[in-house]
């Protein structure tokens, strides 16, 4: 026999774990929205089964969150890849920064530490590392 769905009933104890979500995060992806749709095929009434057009609509929907998913993980890649070519054009250029003791510092770039996901990149002016946010001018 199935245990009904009430109203009493947190999701998250259908599923077997609590939810959590980060800054930007939602919490809620593909395989989230499947668990759910699962557990709701699972405790429905035999005698009274989900309507056939709300299992296509969910069937639909869940194809848009993927889709979606995808879209997303292709914009992140896209901007790493912009951030990487935008670092790797400042070889050569002469520019300007304020060292940590507030005077401007002017030289020119040598190398640039192409940036992951979570660093910022990093350029080598004079053989001191600066930071690229804190360059102030640039200069062919």
């Amino acid at each position: 026999m199935t245990t009904p769905i009430t109203n009493a009933t947190p999701i998250a104890s259908l599923m077997g774990s609590t939810p959590t979500t980060s800054v930007g995060d939602t919490g809620m992806d593909k395989d989230t929205f499947l668990k759910l749709l699962v557990a709701q095929m699972k405790y429905q009434d035999p005698q009274a089964p989900t309507d056939s057009s709300a299992l296509i609509s969910q069937s639909a929907t869940y194809s848009q969150v993927e889709a979606l998913q995808t879209i997303s993980e292709q914009n992140t890649a896209m901007l790493a890849m912009q951030r990487a070519s935008s670092a790797g054009a400042l070889v050569g250029k002469t520019v300007s920064y304020t060292d940590t003791d507030g005077s401007t510092v002017t030289g020119q770039i040598s190398s640039v530490t192409i940036p992951t996901a979570s660093t910022e990149a990093v350029a080598t002016i004079g053989g001191t590392t600066v930071p690229v946010g804190r360059l102030t001018a640039i200069s062919a």
